[in-house]
Order: C-alpha cells, then sequence, then structure tokens
C-alpha cells in the first residue's frame, strides 16, 4: 500500500474510532464524511436536540503534497500524537489550525 492509501485509511480509521453516539439525543448522528478523490476527510454530528438543529464538525483533514493536514479537532484529544503513535512521521503532519508562523514551534511540518 503506497503512502496516499495508507493515510487514507488511517484517516477513516480515526473518524471511525471517535464517531461516539451524541450524549443529548438519539435524532443526532455521527456522519464520517471522506471524499477520497480530493482528499478531504470530516467528522460532522447532524440533526435535531429537542427544537434546536446540530450541525457540527468534530475533525477536519486533509490529504496535501503528501502530508495529513489537521484543518479542525474538536476533541479533547492530541490527533497528531494518535497519527504518530500509529507511524506517521511529524513531518508528514501539518496542524492547519495554526498559523503559518506558529507552526515552526509546534514540532511538526510547516506545510
Amino acid at each position: 500500500m503506497d503512502k496516499i492509501q495508507h493515510y487514507r485509511k488511517l484517516i477513516r480509521d480515526i473518524l471511525t474510532e471517535q464517531a461516539h453516539p451524541y450524549n443529548h439525543s438519539q435524532e443526532v448522528e455521527p456522519s464520517i464524511i471522506c471524499d477520497a478523490e480530493n482528499d478531504h476527510y470530516q467528522l460532522a454530528y447532524i440533526g435535531w436536540e429537542d427544537q434546536r438543529r446540530i450541525f457540527g464538525i468534530i475533525l477536519h483533514f486533509d490529504i496535501k503534497d503528501g502530508k495529513i493536514w489537521i484543518q479542525y479537532n474538536g476533541t479533547e484529544l492530541s490527533i497528531a500524537q494518535m497519527l504518530i503513535e500509529k507511524g506517521v512521521s511529524a513531518t508528514d503532519i501539518v496542524i492547519g489550525f495554526h498559523s503559518p508562523f506558529k507552526r515552526q514551534f509546534d514540532g511538526y511540518a510547516v506545510a
């Protein structure tokens, strides 16, 4: 399996692991969205809680230029650390929600 295929699988695995049932309403479901053609991957919660619409992105990854970009992390977990534990090099992880200036200090790829 080539590197990009491997990264796609790792991301899908993480999204699946993090897709927990919504705590406050059975009408809200986790939704895993995978666009492998453009390499965009998300976990969202979608549905209704009483009379309130719930739509929220929990995780968003992109694969760009052979690197995994963590574009959003709405969990309390270190998703970058999870990727490293699964064998991804820190030089192949970009914390996309950090400013380009801040990335030079976070120990991961700048871009």
